[in-house]
């Protein structure tokens, strides 16, 4: 059983994707350092430059976005970024003799066939798949959990996609808040949408971010987020397409550190005090005498006063006490009781 969703700890994914360089031994130590620095999967991610798009030097093919990949052609970006097949089992084989889950994103039916050849845990469907409904439903008859990320998706495209695993009988589905830019302006994160899509769709929800820095999956743990996906590198220096908005290992050790914290402190609703709480109750405010008195003189306003610590009457009996007459002499710093009123 793959612990995902409420009652659970966060999930906190490393996503390897072209990180490693086209370099085995480099996504071997990346795969490790994730699990050092805390992440509880890492994702891969299966195609070919032939099952993303076709080999054609024409415009609709060449990234003019505003993009990191500006002037390259899809096909070369995917080549130049793709985790070879060959990978695949020995990476999944040492992830596992490290602890850590590995799965992937698989970009055609023939991806999917690949993995399920590896007993692939779990699947995320990329954004820009979302609208791939026949892929969506292959995944899903599957049978295994899905993680369907939003980046580039109208309410619409959100509804066909779950409705897409539906049919197939799937509803293990999450589905994460996510804006396909690359590094994402804090502006166009709308972390709030997050707690809507569960309220809205009835599902578990997470992030995948692709903002600089951690705090916007701090702060997505707060509003509900019951996964974190992150890119991960081992330096951002080796360079590489995703290496700008890729998190270095003390970096990601930093942003797990502080979800366990956030995660722990959310706690559940509740009014009940803790034990140190009610210990310090005892320096909130009460009604003490400040100034000696005689008996049978009269409460003032000077004379009795709402201070700390709270071992006498409550604050809320002030009005009923002025003007009644003390029962016996009284010194000051004395805490008023009842027994002490006429």
């Amino acid at each position: 059983m793959i612990k995902i969703g409420d009652g659970f700890p966060v999930f906190v994914v490393a996503e390897l994707s072209a990180n490693h360089l086209q370099d085995f031994n480099l996504a071997l130590e990346t795969i490790r350092a994730a699990k050092e620095a805390g992440a509880d999967a890492i994702k891969l991610q299966t195609y070919t430059p032939d099952t993303m798009t076709v080999d054609v030097k024409k415009e609709p093919f060449e990234i003019r976005s505003g993009t990191l990949w500006d002037g390259l052609y899809l096909y070369d970006l995917y080549k130049k970024a793709y985790t070879p097949w060959e990978w695949h089992p020995k990476l999944f084989e040492f992830a596992a003799s490290l602890g850590l889950l590995c799965f992937s994103t698989p970009f055609d039916k023939s991806a999917v066939d690949f993995l399920e050849d590896l007993g692939c845990p779990l699947y995320k469907v990329a954004s820009f798949e979302i609208t791939d409904i026949p892929l969506i439903e292959y995944i899903a008859s599957k049978g295994k959990p899905i993680i369907i990320s939003t980046g580039i998706a109208t309410l619409s495209d959100i509804e066909e996609a779950l409705r897409a695993c539906y049919r197939m009988g799937n509803r293990q589905v999450i589905l994460l808040k996510c804006v396909s830019e690359y590094p994402t302006p804090y502006e166009d994160v709308n972390l709030r949408t997050l707690s809507n899509m569960r309220q809205t769709f009835g599902v578990p929800v997470g992030l995948s971010d692709h903002t600089l820095g951690i705090s916007i999956p701090i702060a997505a743990v707060a509003l509900g987020a019951v996964l974190v996906e992150k890119h991960f590198i081992l330096d951002r220096n080796l360079g590489g397409p995703d290496s700008a908005f890729s998190l270095e290992p003390h970096e990601f050790k930093a942003m797990v550190k502080a979800i366990r914290e956030v995660e722990k402190a959310l706690g559940t609703v509740t009014y009940e005090l803790t034990q140190k709480q009610r210990e310090m109750r005892r320096f909130s405010r009460s009604l003490f005498v400040v100034e000696d008195m005689k008996a049978g003189e009269v409460f003032t306003e000077e004379k009795v006063k709402s201070i700390r610590p709270g071992i006498g009457l409550h604050p809320k009996y002030l009005r009923d006490i002025l003007g009644k007459r003390a029962r016996r002499d009284i010194s000051k710093g004395t805490p008023l009781s009842w027994e002490l009123i006429e």
